[in-house]
């Protein structure tokens, strides 16, 4: 089974001129992008190769940037977020509407959320704290997709883009986005999926 991830960060820079000292201020928490790429990827000796992680930017100066990462086909990733950020970076600078691979398995576009989300096919699940234990259900695709928000969460906007999706909560608490990608993919390990 293929899992794939989106996240949509609010205030995630969309050039590449931010500090690798300072994600979580300079980068408008491009700390968190990183932390959730490292979630969706890395084992202890290996990466996800069934995992494709996509983030759309949204903060300044010129939204929206769209990353894709593919499990597969990614090379030069390390799990610290320095080096994910110096990825990142490299990806912002070779940014066009038509999607462009900047390192071996990261491709970069100027995609919105909505397109993301027409495009990427699959069984659709919203994680949200409100939804039907992700225990309980039944998966009937081959590529099932994962929706989650940043620190800010999904607008009613970006919320009604996703009426269509299967709402599931991990938890009755509010989590953050990298230890969401975790349990999901716990929750999938012990199922084997």
């Amino acid at each position: 089974m293929k899992k794939i991830f989106i996240l949509k960060a609010s205030k995630a820079k969309t050039s590449n001129d931010f500090s690798l000292n300072d994600l979580p201020g300079d980068g408008g928490r491009m700390d968190i992008v990183a932390r959730c790429v490292n979630s969706a990827f890395f084992l202890s000796h290996d990466l996800r190769r069934d995992t494709e992680f996509i983030v759309v930017l949204e903060g300044e100066p010129n939204p929206p940037v769209t990353l894709r990462f593919i499990g597969n086909e990614l090379k030069y990733l390390s799990p610290d977020e320095r080096c994910i950020g110096g990825l990142i970076k490299k990806a912002l600078e070779k940014q066009s509407e038509k999607e462009t691979e900047s390192t071996p398995g990261i491709f970069v576009s100027r995609k919105s959320f909505s397109q993301v989300l027409d495009e990427v096919g699959g069984e659709i699940i919203y994680l949200h704290e409100d939804g039907e234990d992700i225990e309980k259900i039944s998966i009937q695709s081959e590529k099932i997709v994962f929706v989650l928000g940043d620190h800010l969460g999904l607008s009613s906007e970006d919320e009604s883009l996703l009426k269509d999706a299967k709402r599931v909560s991990i938890s009755p608490m509010v989590l953050h986005a990298d230890h969401c990608i975790i349990i999901v993919h716990n929750v999938f390990d012990r199922k084997n999926l």
